[in-house]
């Protein structure tokens, strides 16, 4: 069964994604993604096949909480801006919050979410 990763990435850090999506992209192949509105149309121009989901202020970042309460996410890899402020900020921490309460790995930087494509592809 294929592993389903969310991507998300704050506007700051869309180039970071894209970079970190043509970095891994012979793995992501291999994966179900779903990313919130604007980031997936960027991942989207990589090749990949992307679920788009709202845009992250518009209730993306909830809506991929909900397929992560219900077991529908395997990873999250999330590239926050943390030098921003977010008007969504309750979505971001309740994402956070549900990541950890049904044990799903969530990624904040390029670092982690090596190790989490390297974890589930390998």
């Amino acid at each position: 069964m294929k592993k389903t990763i969310a991507l998300i990435a704050h506007d700051g850090k869309k180039a970071d994604m894209v970079a970190f999506v043509k970095d891994h992209i012979e793995f992501l192949r291999n994966a179900n993604i779903v990313a919130t509105g604007t980031t997936g149309s960027y991942v989207a121009q990589t090749g990949l096949e992307v679920e788009l989901k709202l845009s992250g202020p518009k209730g993306g970042d909830a809506q991929i909480a909900a397929m992560a309460a219900e077991g529908k996410v395997n990873g999250i890899i999330f590239f926050r801006d943390p030098l921003g402020q977010h008007v969504h900020e309750p979505d971001i921490q309740m994402l956070m919050r549900i990541s950890d309460l049904y044990n799903v790995p969530l990624a904040t930087n390029p670092a982690t979410g090596s190790l989490i494509i390297e974890g589930l592809f390998s």
